[in-house]
């Protein structure tokens, strides 16, 4: 298995009857974690995947792990955080059925600690990278009718303490997915046709989940050190979570939310910024 997993679940996820074969996609950040996850169940499915990333050699081990299925698999190594990345990277993918965004960082801070460079960092990876992929890809898949996936997070809606610059960086997506929604979805004239989806999920489930932050969170709650800085909610299998975002683009989804239950805090949120912020402090610390 290649570096990165960590589901209990691998290899004894039932495989429905698949509408992905022969379909192509491209997913970035597909050398590990929930990018890998999502590869394997398009590649186990029929799918011709490419899997980008910054690191060459975890390419190459993920795509010889992913090759199992018998399927197509490529790989671009690209560090997306460079300006026009995205662009090159798509006209090189296309065409394209989805094309998956997850690639991504986070971080831990107090925002006032946060510098404009910390800011930078994280905005071009979550953010225009993942406008560049849509710029560079969004006709061609509508023509195909296919599917954008943008992997936001729970801080995609909402902004709890200690994540430095990450919320600022990811609440973009949301913007982005209704603009793409509104302006080349179905209905829209000319160039409806395009499906995408925000994926916003709590913390995922990783083999070094407990200790990944210890270098960032000196000085702060002792929960800023846990994985999704102290929610309270389970972390999730990367697996599970690939297999419900290919099942929300088989049904055309436009937002997938995981646990369900933070969307009662997104829409208190919404009626009410105070009472959002305090069920904010009750789940998470």
């Amino acid at each position: 298995m290649a570096a990165g997993r960590c589901s209990r679940y691998a290899g004894l996820v039932p495989q429905p009857p698949s509408n992905w074969n022969d379909k192509r996609a491209l997913v970035t950040g597909g050398s590990a974690g929930l990018g890998l996850a999502i590869a394997d169940a398009l590649a186990s499915r029929g799918a011709a995947v490419r899997i980008a990333g910054r690191d060459a050699g975890k390419l190459d081990e993920a795509a010889a792990w992913l090759r199992r299925h018998g399927g197509m698999v490529e790989t671009t190594a690209v560090d997306l955080a460079e300006q026009g990345a995205g662009g090159r990277l798509s006209a090189e993918a296309a065409p394209l059925d989805l094309l998956c965004h997850a690639a991504g960082r986070s971080m831990r801070g107090r925002v006032v600690d946060t510098t404009a460079e910390e800011f930078e960092a994280l905005w071009r990876i979550n953010f225009l990278a993942a406008a560049e992929l849509a710029r560079g890809s969004a006709a061609g898949l509508a023509e195909r009718r296919g599917s954008l996936v943008l992997i936001g997070s729970l801080a995609t809606h909402s902004a709890p303490r200690n994540l430095g610059a990450y919320p600022t960086s990811k609440f973009p997506l949301a913007a982005l997915a209704q603009q793409l929604r509104l302006e080349m979805g179905e209905g829209a004239a000319p160039g409806g046709g395009l499906h995408t989806l925000l994926v916003c999920p709590g913390p995922i489930a990783r083999p070094d989940g407990g200790a990944r932050y210890d270098d960032q969170a000196s000085g702060l709650d002792a929960a800023a050190r846990k994985p999704g800085a102290g929610a309270k909610v389970s972390a999730i299998d990367p697996d599970r979570l690939a297999e419900k975002i290919l099942n929300a683009c088989e049904r055309r989804q436009s937002e997938l939310v995981l646990p369900k239950k933070a969307r009662l805090l997104f829409a208190l949120s919404r009626l009410s910024p105070d009472w959002g912020d305090w069920l904010l402090r009750k789940m998470s610390g």
